[in-house]
């Protein structure tokens, strides 16, 4: 086992290069967004404290699993990275991992996830889990991204469950609270990633990936931008609408949302590459905004 994993000159020196490689399988940045929105989904599910133990083995059980698909995701798409400038740097395009390399580590990290879910958490967690794992490797990945230009939004009910899997892990059980953080992440998802597609569609082209400004051209891609991106407006001022939260995330959504939208209407009128991977970047910061506010709400107000 232990050549298995060794570099090939069995060099000391040459380790911690190897971890580094299957670190980038797991996409730490995308993966610490889930986390981060699983564990507000955990904190807002009750009105005190989650026990340090749940909290612990929940966020470790639900990286772990999050982790394992991304690298799955590698695995499939490794000749579609390989075209791409964005993810030619991955580890199986530069022939750092083997795939036989990859399947043993999702499916260790995965499985072990998996197993802390079920023993230290609750049943109904671990399965939710695992159906995210097969939404995202296998529905999204394998089946919608090379057929559709809908893939990401079909494929976002996978992204959007994190909170779901947060608040299941608290109170055993999915209530509309934990669909509402869902809602906001599905409808997140189309604009954050199209803006993304419209300043590499060249790359997408190439790799022969069917994203929308590919196949519907960018200035239907610009007016869907702007149209998700007002759906997602209202979608976040539903925690307020149904008394989940108060006036200081009500305060906090329209401003972070506005500002948003301001990104969207500047795209579909005035569009340039710089604007759209700024607007890109905000989506991330909006997000996690949002998410922020819905916890300081929770416990301040």
């Amino acid at each position: 086992m232990l050549k298995f994993f060794a570099v090939r000159s069995n060099s000391l020196t040459g380790f911690p290069s190897r971890i580094s490689s299957f670190l980038a399988l797991t996409k730490p940045r995308v993966v610490s967004l889930i986390v981060f929105t699983a564990v507000i989904g955990m904190l807002l599910a009750t009105p005190g404290m989650v026990p340090l133990q749940l909290l612990l083995a929940g966020t470790a059980g639900i990286a772990l699993v999050a982790g394992a698909a991304a690298a799955m995701n590698c695995l499939v798409e490794q000749k579609i990275d390989a075209r791409m400038q964005r993810t030619s740097w991955r580890p199986l395009p530069r022939g750092e991992l083997t795939p036989m390399q990859t399947v043993v580590f999702a499916g260790a990290v995965g499985g072990f996830g998996l197993w802390v879910l079920l023993h230290f958490v609750n049943a109904l967690t671990m399965w939710l889990t695992l159906a995210t794992f097969v939404g995202y490797a296998v529905v999204y990945t394998v089946i919608l991204k090379p057929l559709t230009p809908q893939n990401i939004v079909i494929g976002g009910a996978s992204g959007a469950m994190p909170p779901v899997l947060g608040w299941a892990a608290v109170t055993g059980e999915v209530t509309t609270e934990a669909m509402l953080l869902f809602l906001i992440i599905f409808a997140w998802t189309p604009p954050h990633f199209w803006a993304l597609a419209l300043y590499r569609t060249d790359d997408y082209a190439r790799a022969g990936v069917p994203m929308l400004p590919v196949t519907h051209g960018k200035d239907y891609t610009k007016l869907q931008v702007l149209l998700y991106t007002l759906i997602l407006f209202g979608v976040s001022l539903l925690p307020y609408a149904v008394r989940m939260s108060g006036y200081l995330y009500l305060a906090a959504a329209i401003v972070l949302g506005l500002v948003y939208i301001g990104y969207a209407v500047r795209i579909y009128v005035a569009y340039s590459d710089r604007l759209a991977r700024s607007c890109f970047r905000y989506s991330i910061v909006y997000l996690s905004a949002l998410f922020a506010a819905l916890l300081a709400d929770h416990y301040l107000a």
